[in-house]
């Protein structure tokens, strides 16, 4: 079981939501990888996968590439099993360049709490180190850091 569970209310799906940035910003492809179904199928920008396996190769291969990441999440709708997020994350590459990343998911889950299907789509900005907004230190967001709607974004 990965509580809270569906149906969602306002307060569960926000917590859920929650939930998945705390996991993503722990950076560990074993722990991001258990929120999902054995078999969930993914949409990532232009990748097509499925299953623990790839989720974890993924998810490695992101965060080697993706260097310093930091995300926040923004529920933006829910209903039943489903759940509709908005996000930005920061991140710099191997050269140093700074890149702010927006996209949306849409996450429809199974009874058990686990995602059994995500939808995502991103665009990437190229920003200047001075512009960064995510300066927390690595890791869990802060509970009193701005979320994406107090940062203008």
């Amino acid at each position: 079981m990965r509580p809270p569970l569906p149906p969602f209310t306002m307060a569960t799906a926000v917590q859920k939501v929650r939930a998945a940035e705390d996991a993503w910003n722990s950076r560990d492809p074993q722990r991001g990888a258990l929120a999902y179904t054995p078999d969930c199928p993914w949409r990532n920008r232009d990748q097509f996968l499925a299953g623990h396996d790839a989720i974890v190769a993924f998810l490695r291969a992101k965060w080697e590439r993706e260097q310093e990441y930091r995300l926040i999440k923004e529920l933006w709708a829910h209903d039943g099993s489903r759940i509709a997020v908005r996000f930005a994350y920061e991140w710099h590459d191997a050269d140093g360049r700074w890149f702010r990343s927006y996209g949306n998911e849409n996450w429809d889950f199974a009874e058990d709490g686990r995602m059994r299907r995500r939808i995502a789509s991103i665009n990437d900005l190229a920003i200047a180190e001075e512009d960064r907004l995510f300066r927390w230190p690595l890791g869990t967001r802060p509970a009193d850091h701005p979320g994406l709607s107090e940062l203008g974004l």
